[in-house]
């Protein structure tokens, strides 16, 4: 099971961009722990949390589509890395800004913005570049070993967080992620790729936007993962906004609670991440998807309500498992599926879905949690979810087919 799993880092290329995104993802880690912490330990307020969310994910409603055109026109791999530059620079104002004590709430939300907007600008680039690394039947694979390096990435940055705020303070978190940035940049200039055709065209963003858009809705396998990645992030993903909440004013653990939620999530998520593609071989992507979202609903039910810290880590691991592997599944229908003319417009749409619903939900759920508590809200998001995967799977069961079917069988999946 194991060789199935890590087979794709055979690959050199795909090797190295992964290594340089598990250095940036821990670095994403360091800052996302210590800034929840900082937030939530100076204004015992949700919303700050909530609206951090929206700052750093709504963003994406222009940045996605923008990168999605651009990573199909030109190198997928200098767009990486100048939008990791940007990134770097947004990081390194965050970081003097903790150093002088001069940072805010509000200022911490005005630069999430900017790289809320190149992250998501980039992100299509680099999974679209995942299907020229490997082979086809590694795609999955490959996806999974990208949300194992990002939630690995979970498990290091918070423990290096906890270390860096006893001895130090937010802001060394904050300078750590700059660095990380620049390893990306470095590392992709060595990553190579096949050579594609150079686009002839002049730049039109909005009808290159929609023709991916058309194809996007045209290809079922592309579109209801799309949707369901929505449906996912409005129920489901707010949970990772709350976990400073939950862990500081629930159930009165401090900071270190904080990041021993965040880390058993990570732990729960590579776990998922290594072993779930081997289980898909041996059983169907479709078994790995639809139980991965039955897992998920249910451990959120029992978060919600876990009676302290050790039974809430429990939950969340297995949390963290059964959400890797619901969008890996999703993600990987995707990739799959699109036309590779159109490959990264579409996945584009994908990190659109998933940008545009995460932080509604979260702003939502943060403000009834405001004013009802954590623990309630969470447990009406989780049934929630739940109800909707029930009703999909008794009146439309080929909903999950469409996404799980043989790529090769694709033109099957087109709309009439």
């Amino acid at each position: 099971m194991a060789s199935a799993s890590f087979a794709p880092l055979r690959h050199r290329g795909f090797a190295l961009a992964l290594g340089s995104n598990f250095v940036s993802s821990t670095g994403t880690w360091m800052q996302s722990v210590a800034l929840g912490i900082y937030l939530q330990s100076t204004t015992h307020n949700t919303l700050w949390l909530g609206l951090l969310t929206v700052a750093a994910w709504l963003p994406a409603l222009i940045g996605s589509p923008l990168g999605g055109v651009m990573a199909d026109r030109y190198s997928r791999q200098r767009w990486i890395q100048l939008n990791n530059l940007a990134q770097a620079a947004a990081a390194s104002a965050l970081a003097v800004a903790a150093l002088t004590h001069h940072l805010s709430a509000p200022l911490a939300c005005y630069l999430a913005i900017a790289e809320g907007f190149c992250s998501s600008a980039s992100w299509a680039a680099w999974q679209s570049l995942l299907p020229d690394l490997v082979d086809q039947d590694e795609v999955l694979a490959a996806v999974s070993l990208g949300s194992a390096q990002f939630n690995l990435g979970r498990i290091i940055g918070p423990a290096l967080a906890a270390f860096t705020l006893l001895v130090g303070s937010p802001g060394w978190c904050f300078a750590a992620n700059a660095v990380s940035f620049v390893v990306v940049v470095v590392a992709f200039s060595f990553v190579r790729t096949p050579a594609r055709p150079r686009a002839t065209t002049p730049l039109a963003l909005l009808r290159e936007t929609r023709a991916g858009l058309h194809m996007a809705w045209r290809t079922r396998g592309c579109r209801n993962a799309i949707i369901a990645v929505g449906t996912v992030a409005l129920f489901i993903s707010p949970f990772i906004t709350l976990v400073p909440a939950m862990a500081i004013d629930v159930l009165h653990s401090g900071k270190v609670g904080a990041t021993w939620l965040v880390t058993a999530q990570g732990v729960g998520a590579v776990v998922g991440a290594l072993t779930l593609p081997a289980l898909a071989k041996r059983t169907s992507r479709l078994t790995v998807l639809r139980g991965s979202m039955v897992a998920m609903a249910l451990a959120e039910g029992l978060y919600a309500y876990a009676p302290d810290l050790v039974w809430a880590a429990l939950a969340l691991v297995v949390l963290g498992g059964s959400y890797v592997g619901t969008l890996t599944g999703l993600n990987t229908s995707v990739q799959l599926h699109a036309p590779v003319k159109e490959r990264s417009r579409i996945l584009s749409l994908y990190v659109l879905s998933l940008s545009l619903f995460y932080p509604v939900g979260a702003l939502a759920q943060a403000a009834l949690a405001h004013l009802f508590g954590v623990r309630p809200i969470s447990l009406v998001a989780a049934v929630s979810f739940g109800l909707v995967v029930m009703t999909v799977s008794v009146f439309r069961p080929q909903y999950w087919h469409h996404m799980t079917m043989d790529p090769s069988q694709m033109v099957l999946s087109v709309a009439d």
